[in-house]
């Protein structure tokens, strides 16, 4: 599966983005997806990861109550909508894919995006 993200930017403390994460193929609905940040000087980390039916979420402590991953099947995309934007947010954020169950290591995804650009200014 081929992935494409999209919707990162320049925006202020306590605002919200939407980042997309659009997929070739048709199998996409059989995937488990993450969403990934990395900082200058940091690992990857997983922030939100979703199972392939959309039942199961997990954020990651430093997001839970103001991100939301979510996926649209039909439209083989999956999103994250940020709100409360905080500087330590800012990281190229990538989408991933998988076929076991939500991962924390980027070892259990096979296919990623190209990464986007998130900046919070204080």
């Amino acid at each position: 599966v081929q992935l494409q993200a999209s919707g990162g930017g320049l925006v202020q403390a306590g605002g919200s983005l939407r980042l997309s994460c659009a997929a070739s193929g048709r199998t996409f609905g059989s995937y488990v997806m993450g969403w990934f940040r990395q900082a200058p000087g940091k690992e990857r980390e997983l922030v939100a990861g979703i199972s392939w039916s959309g039942g199961s979420r997990y954020y990651a402590d430093s997001v839970k109550g103001r991100f939301t991953i979510s996926k649209d099947n039909a439209k083989n995309t999956m999103y994250l909508q940020m709100n409360s934007l905080k500087p330590e947010d800012t990281a190229v954020y990538y989408c991933a894919a998988g076929q076991s169950g939500i991962s924390y290591l980027t070892a259990g995804y096979h296919s990623w995006g190209q990464g986007t650009q998130v900046t919070v200014s204080s």
